[in-house]
């Protein structure tokens, strides 16, 4: 798909490798200017964000998870930030610059066990990677549940519902 936004502020470019699910560009940007909005508090109101999605299948994701986190394993979606301080520090505000990979294929699985769209697991996924290049962090219980309860807020915003925090479905 290409270059889908670029404001004064934000720039999403959307490269769908696995294109079995799709998200209005509509909704994505608002998805994605909604969660900086409300969770990059940090920031200088002159921040830049450049972020870049792609989508993909397990096989792709197993790849990038084995080369940059040494984890020979399937995920959900993998996260980088690649801004560059120095090159930042010298402008007016900041650029933020953040690459986001998500899983369109466990997505699809996903969605059909816990009885949702794929569209709301993409989005889920997609929100997920956002927040951890916001600063939040799974990675303890209290963590976790703060992260999950702004991912279900922001989905639920978007019409998807409850997603993460959603009953699995009994067979």
């Amino acid at each position: 798909m290409g270059l889908i936004n670029q404001d004064k502020n934000i720039t999403i470019q959307l490269t769908e490798e696995f294109k079995q699910i799709k998200i209005p560009a509509s909704k994505l940007i608002d998805l994605i200017k909604t969660v900086c909005g409300r969770f990059a508090q940090n920031e200088i109101k002159s921040t830049k964000y450049e972020i870049s999605i792609v989508i993909v299948d397990d096989s792709q994701i197993r790849e990038l998870n084995t080369r940059f986190l040494n984890r020979s394993a399937n995920t959900d979606c993998l996260s980088f930030d690649l801004s560059d301080e120095t090159k930042s520090a010298g402008t007016a505000g900041l650029t933020r610059t953040y690459e986001l990979v998500v899983n369109g294929e466990m997505a699809i699985r996903q969605a059909n066990q816990r009885g949702h769209s794929s569209e709301a697991e993409l989005a889920l996924y997609i929100t997920h990677s956002l927040l951890h290049n916001l600063g939040f962090d799974d990675s303890t219980k209290t963590g976790a549940k703060k992260m999950h309860e702004a991912e279900d807020e922001i989905l639920q915003q978007f019409g998807y519902g409850l997603v993460y925090n959603k009953d699995v479905k009994t067979k």
